[in-house]
């Protein structure tokens, strides 16, 4: 039997999201913290949204910070997303190496 260590992020008493390393799901947690203040911030706005627009918008200005970030700066370009690698990679390359095994 193994043992599997899970880190939950909660709000309100509803599960988020779940991750396996702390440093994620403080990340996680700190993008929601940014989101909802955000969302106090655009309701103060001038410009008519509806709740969901406001909870949609904050949330993707909190998870792209760093690039709305370098634009509020005078950047002229956002600068690019980094590129995450895939937590699935493993998964292809075993299925992969299952299929060329099956065809020997």
């Amino acid at each position: 039997m193994a043992v599997v260590v899970k880190y939950v992020v909660e709000r309100n008493g509803v599960e988020r999201m779940t991750f396996t390393t702390k440093k994620e799901a403080d990340a996680y947690d700190k993008m929601l913290d940014i989101a909802e203040s955000l969302e106090l911030m655009l309701e103060k706005v001038d410009v008519p949204l509806s709740e969901q627009q406001i909870e949609s918008l904050a949330l993707e200005m909190a998870k792209e910070k760093d690039q709305f970030m370098a634009v509020l700066k005078g950047a002229k370009d956002a600068p690019a997303k980094p590129k995450k690698a895939k937590s699935d990679d493993n998964v292809a390359d075993i299925k992969e190496k299952a299929a060329s095994k099956t065809q020997i």
